[in-house]
């Protein structure tokens, strides 16, 4: 009988790290399923060096999925799911007994909300990798309308893996001044670092630092609800609406001064707030992007050489030549953006489509259309050893020396093994 054939020689690391580098991110399943083929394989994904060089390559995280709120005056709204993927990616639902609202999300955390069951306010940040949450009350300050915001705590941070780690929850509120004058004032709170071990249980915590000076705003002003954009890590801003005059306005919370300050919006006029949303530029300016009819207005904030900002126009689309729209004199709205990329999110009678406002490249990204708000969920995948060791015998054999196709529950047991970058 003749001795078997010898293994096949196997690639150099360098090589299988260039060709592991190119599988694409939105697509964690061809990760996964080449950590299952050899433990060979399994160490170089999980090792630092891949894991950084695959950051690296591939820029800015992938959308693995999306939070989003429903129009108030549609009848069936059904259950808001907690987060819609759109990819392979299935979250970890928190456990919790009421429904809670998607109010932000960013570095890996979506924060949520409950204002109606319970004063202060319920919040909750939220891992949807991990299904790990932490509670905490809202300041106990006169609220009419307020905006939120959840943000990495560490200084320097590349967020590359960071969902676990400490973070800070932004709190700002419009109320009354509690006297006859009708105007209203603004306040911003920001909750103490929490440290982020998330490991073991940990009673609610409600630690909030002193609330910034007041700014005065017109009476009757609310805030849009919408989560808030950061800019180059330094400024949240906030669309406002003012109630009297169906006018705009910005409200900028800098988070080194702890400070709020009001900025003008580059246009004035009616039906101006439902048509309208803040960006988070590419090139690290403010946008402001607005519709009407089918063409989408784009403003950003620059800093001249007299070190005062001022809005310029950026461009003007015409939609209804980028993607179809059934009705070009019905209400097209923008319901999201994504930090850094010059995407948002259009809201038309077929459905809700991306646009990079740089490129004009667009898709489809959902049928349903009757949202108030999208909020994307950007994040990388990487894998961990430990999570692919408990079930290596069982789910590698069958998939690859069997050489069979992963069945739904192979393949959600593969995804149990990845993990954020």
């Amino acid at each position: 009988m003749p001795p078997p054939p010898p293994a096949a020689p196997s690639l150099p690391d360098e090589i299988l790290e260039e060709i592991f580098l190119r599988l694409p991110p939105d697509e964690p399943e061809h990760l996964v399923r080449a950590s299952l083929a050899s433990k060979l394989w399994l160490g170089l994904l999980c090792g630092p060096r891949f894991r950084g060089r695959y950051h690296d390559h591939h820029g800015a995280p992938p959308m693995l999925g999306f939070l989003h709120t429903w129009l108030e005056n549609w009848e069936d709204q059904g259950p808001v799911p907690h987060l819609t993927s759109t990819t392979k990616f299935g979250a970890r639902i928190p456990d919790h007994e009421r429904d809670y609202s998607p109010l932000d999300c960013r570095h890996g955390r979506v924060l949520l909300g409950d204002d109606v069951n319970q004063i202060p306010m319920a919040l909750v940040v939220w891992d949807p990798m991990t299904g790990r949450r932490r509670e905490l009350e809202a300041p106990d300050l006169v609220v009419d309308s307020h905006g939120t915001a959840v943000l990495c705590a560490v200084g320097g941070c590349d967020h590359r893996a960071c969902h676990e780690g400490p973070f800070q929850v932004v709190f700002v509120c419009v109320g009354s001044k509690g006297d006859d004058d009708e105007d209203c004032v603004a306040y911003a709170c920001v909750s103490l670092p929490e440290t982020g071990d998330w490991s073991k249980p940990c009673p609610l915590f409600d630690q909030w630092g002193e609330p910034c000076p007041a700014l005065l705003l017109p009476a009757e002003t609310f805030f849009e609800p919408t989560p808030p954009v950061l800019i180059e890590g330094a400024a949240l801003h906030f669309m406002l609406e003012v109630v009297d005059d169906d006018s705009v306005g910005i409200l900028k919370y800098d988070l080194s001064s702890h400070s709020l300050s009001l900025i003008d919006a580059p246009i004035e006029g009616s039906h101006i707030p439902t048509a309208s949303i803040l960006m988070a530029m590419e090139d690290g300016s403010l946008g402001f992007a607005h519709v009407s009819g089918s063409t989408l207005y784009l403003w950003s904030r620059l800093m001249g050489s007299d070190g005062v900002a001022s809005w310029s126009q950026r461009t003007i689309i015409n939609l209804g030549n980028l993607f179809p729209i059934q009705n070009p004199e019905g209400s097209l709205r923008l319901v999201g953006s994504v930090e850094g990329r010059d995407v948002l999110f259009v809201s038309t009678e077929l459905g809700i489509y991306e646009i990079n406002v740089e490129s004009q490249r667009w898709k489809k990204l959902w049928k349903r259309k009757k949202l108030h708000a999208l909020i994307p969920y950007m994040s990388f995948y990487t894998i961990q050893k430990y999570h692919v060791y408990p079930f290596w015998n069982h789910t590698a054999k069958s998939i690859f020396a069997e050489r069979r196709p992963l069945s739904s529950t192979r393949k959600m047991a593969s995804l149990e093994a990845t993990r954020v970058l």
